[in-house]
């Protein structure tokens, strides 16, 4: 495919007609997909978990919604620090990668493999974004921060692992849901086992979606000799996924369990786990479309948890 302009790219697995390659000027398009901004569901599963450990760590307090504002602002610079965190990670892997992707039919048309972002201004970009995450993490107490800081590693790490393991989605999830433990610190300025609990129970979480994801790219992985959990279970993955979701729910319902939740926090995990098990269900590892809208759909699956917990902690 001959690319004849920066707005008639479209990266496959972004949705149509996005508000990216609609309102963005030409010079600006390659960078916002190099973030994925075309993509919001990304940004979304990174800032789930900021906001289930935050707003269980409120509900432990005690104190309900007294300390409101301070809430909403955690939860605004959550918002802020997953969008361009994801961005600064999926920057990275796509340096990391630049010699898979061009050879990947999803990730082909992606801004380096195509050559619409040179690696000197894919580095420079990186930077920036490394910059403004560091001026949000900032705004938290300084147990927070020096927490944060202890993701570097894993986030440093995680684009090689597909590389040298068959398990890279487990480390997707080590970094995917270091927020849980962030959201908790950030209204105690500690820790607790409810926040590992909740930090595990994302880990396991994010296995399932995206072992479901990986399935899109098996037949390329198999090619350039990368590795992921779709291809180590195969047509076998279902019962993975079963035992994966089902033990994110039972983690996630032990941490509300120590954290003092009640009644409305687990219907919100109800519908969590009934939404997970349709995803068990309707899943089938040889359709690439469904894969992508499961994938997508977790979304709505953290949602449930995040509202089951906002109303917990405004009527407690």
């Amino acid at each position: 495919m001959k690319i004849t302009s920066d707005r008639k790219v479209h990266i496959v697995d972004a949705p149509p007609e996005n508000w990216v390659e609609r309102w963005l000027p030409a010079s600006l398009l390659p960078f916002a997909q190099l973030m994925r901004l075309d993509r919001a569901f990304g940004w979304w599963l990174l800032l789930l978990p900021c906001w289930w450990g935050l707003l269980l760590g409120q509900i432990a307090t005690g104190a309900g919604m007294m300390n409101g504002r301070l809430l909403l602002w955690h939860s605004f610079l959550f918002l802020i620090g997953a969008i361009v965190m994801r961005g600064a990670g999926c920057t990275l892997n796509d340096i990391a990668d630049r010699n898979f992707d061009g050879k990947v039919e999803r990730t082909k048309l992606r801004p380096i493999p195509s050559g619409r972002v040179t690696l000197r201004q894919a580095f420079a970009f990186l930077i920036v974004q490394l910059i403004v995450g560091l001026f949000i993490l900032l705004q938290f107490n300084r147990f927070t921060v020096w927490l944060a800081m202890g993701s570097l590693l894993i986030v440093a790490i995680y684009p090689f692992m597909k590389r040298f393991t068959y398990w890279p989605q487990f480390f997707l999830g080590l970094a995917f849901n270091y927020g849980a433990l962030l959201g908790w610190s950030a209204t105690h300025a500690s820790l607790s086992p409810a926040a590992f609990l909740l930090y595990a129970a994302g880990v396991s979480w994010t296995l399932g979606y995206d072992t479901i994801y990986a399935h899109q790219d098996k037949e390329d992985d198999l090619k350039i000799g990368v590795k992921s959990t779709a291809l180590l279970f195969g047509a076998n993955s279902r019962p993975w996924l079963a035992g994966f979701f089902a033990m994110a729910m039972l983690l996630i319902a032990s941490a509300f369990r120590l954290a003092g939740a009640h009644g409305l926090a687990y219907a919100g995990l109800a519908a969590a786990a009934l939404h997970a098990a349709w995803q068990v269900r309707i899943f089938n590892h040889a359709d690439s479309n469904l894969c992508l809208k499961l994938i997508r759909s977790n979304r709505m699956l953290g949602l449930f948890l995040a509202a089951g917990l906002l109303l917990e902690l405004y009527f407690q």
